[in-house]
Order: C-alpha cells, then sequence, then structure tokens
C-alpha cells in the first residue's frame, strides 16, 4: 500500500502561483511513476502531469505546458507540481497517484483524496 496525502491548494488570483506537494508513506516511493490528475466541478478528471520513477523524464497535459512543472524528492517521497500563470480555468480538485505508468486514472492504483485550487478572475 502507498498512502498519498496532498497539500498547498488554496485560493489565489488569476495570474499567481501555487506549489501542490503530495506526500507518500508505505511502499517504496521511487518504485513508482507520480502523476496529477484534476477534476473540476461537472467535469471529467483529466490528466495533468506525469514524472518517471527516477524523474528523469516529465509528461504535461497541452494545457498546462509551459505553466506547470512537475518534480520529485526520492529522499523526501514527494512529488510537487508548480503551477504558475493560474487561470480561472484551473479551478479543480488536484489529486495526486502513483503506478506503473500511462496517463489514464485507472492505471493508478494509489490516490490521494486531493487538494482544492481555486482560482479567482
Amino acid at each position: 500500500q502507498v498512502q498519498l496525502v496532498e497539500s498547498g491548494g488554496g485560493l489565489v488570483q488569476a495570474g499567481g502561483s501555487l506549489r501542490l506537494s503530495c506526500a507518500a508513506s508505505g511502499r517504496t516511493f521511487s518504485n513508482y511513476d507520480m502523476v496529477w490528475f484534476r477534476q473540476a466541478p461537472g467535469k471529467e478528471r483529466e490528466f495533468v502531469a506525469r514524472i518517471s520513477r527516477s524523474g528523469s523524464s516529465t509528461w504535461y497535459a497541452d494545457f498546462v505546458k509551459g505553466r506547470c512543472t512537475i518534480s520529485r524528492d526520492n529522499a523526501k517521497n514527494t512529488v510537487y507540481l508548480q503551477m504558475n500563470s493560474l487561470k480561472p480555468e484551473d479551478t479543480a480538485v488536484y489529486y495526486c497517484a502513483a503506478g506503473q505508468s500511462g496517463s489514464s486514472w485507472a492505471s493508478y492504483n494509489y490516490r490521494g483524496q486531493g487538494t482544492q485550487v481555486t482560482v479567482s478572475s
């Protein structure tokens, strides 16, 4: 089992920044790719970003490219999502997840409870 706890969400004005964190405990953190998903009210959950086990490879959804950076610290069992130039449409609950590969929510067996990000215009 891997337990994941997100933090760092909050209310921010458009154009602002937030850094989300996801702390993992349980099984070896470095055995897993880590992914951020988000779900806005009334919308499907969607992939945001993914980082490989070593941190050497990253992938991003088109709507965050150039605005967000995913990173991880395997010594601290933590993955981060730095979000800049935030837009009101970024408002959502952000979830981290641990798994083996891919960009599908179903591919990731371990998921956090989410942290709310609200961007005001």
